[in-house]
């Protein structure tokens, strides 16, 4: 432009240019998608007997086949118990999906 004879500001010029698009990020479907097998879910249910006392189930699914890797059940449930259930389910250094 100033070949032209025309004096423009820093601030416009930078207003229209064309700005780079940075790639797509990865979105939360796509993520799921490619680290399912490393994924775990775990959930924590009461279930009520006939004589109205409460067991807690255990329940831990692996993402990658959608399969049960643990369930367990227990009339007292202590953070150990959950601890021990875990470590019975995942191990210390197998892999969740085998």
């Amino acid at each position: 432009m100033l070949k032209l004879g025309i004096e423009i500001g820093q601030t416009s010029v930078v207003k229209y240019m064309a700005r780079r698009r940075a790639p797509p990020l990865q979105g939360w479907k796509t993520f799921l998608r490619n680290h399912a097998d490393g994924i775990a879910a775990m959930d924590l249910f009461v279930v009520p007997t006939i004589a109205f006392r409460p067991h807690y189930g255990l329940l831990i699914l692996g993402h990658g086949r959608w399969q049960i890797l643990w369930f367990g059940v227990t009339a007292h449930p202590t953070a150990e118990w959950i601890a021990n259930q875990l470590t019975e389910a995942c191990g210390w250094s197998r892999p969740l999906v085998t």
